[in-house]
């Protein structure tokens, strides 16, 4: 997959969960949020201060891919993004594994993620996004017994294989992780595994900005 080359005037989208979120409807951390997608976004520009960039947020915490979906058209196809960031999949996965007071939030199985996100992806194709960016859900745990670190592996793989059929930009935040947890506890990425610490945010950021190959070859960003 060839470089992203962000161009003057482009309009960028990030759409996911409490992860892409992060806080970005709160005054303080309007209006990025203060996680991955502030760093990416504020490092992006400072790479390209001419090209006059337009960034938006889009996550909304607790989503599933069956949320997203009913929000499709609004907060995405109606903003007609020039290049798309999704990251979508851990709420799939999690509700199984948490309590969960509201009982129509029920987990969304490999069959209907894949359907969901398939389905949105194809409508901004069609609605002219000229790039997507999919990144990996990811779990930081050590535990290869652990039944939802288990359970995430059908979600990557359909991550994957949408990345091929739309060839799209792929970040490996989960590959990328498995290389360095041995060398970091789980408790220094995420209190509960899954929100991640400001420094995790920030690996993140650096991750999307080594995928789409913003530094070139000159440099890199990790």
């Amino acid at each position: 997959m060839t470089k992203i080359e962000f161009e003057s005037g482009q309009r960028i989208l990030f759409i996911g969960d409490s992860i892409t979120d992060a806080g970005r409807r709160e005054q303080a951390y309007a209006p990025l949020g203060n996680g991955y997608v502030h760093y990416a976004a504020n490092l992006l520009l400072a790479r390209r201060p001419e090209r006059e960039l337009n960034i938006q947020n889009r996550g909304i915490s607790g989503d599933t891919t069956r949320e997203m979906r009913d929000r499709w058209q609004q907060d995405c196809l109606d903003l007609r993004p020039d290049i798309l960031s999704v990251m979508i999949g851990i709420n799939d996965l999690w509700r199984g594994f948490k309590p969960i007071q509201d009982k129509s939030r029920t987990p969304v199985p490999p069959k209907e993620y894949e359907e969901n996100l398939r389905g949105m992806l194809a409508a901004a194709v069609r609605e002219g996004v000229g790039r997507v960016i999919l990144m990996e859900p990811f779990y930081f745990c050590r535990d290869s017994a652990d039944p939802m670190y288990r359970g995430l592996g059908e979600y990557l793989a359909i991550v994957r294989g949408l990345a091929e059929d739309f060839g799209a930009v792929l970040v490996p935040l989960q590959q990328a992780y498995e290389q360095t947890k041995d060398r970091v506890p789980e408790s220094k990425w995420a209190d509960d595994r899954v929100h991640p610490a400001a420094w995790a945010h920030a690996w993140i950021a650096l991750q999307w900005l080594a995928a789409a190959e913003v530094a070139g070859a000159e440099g890199g960003w990790v």
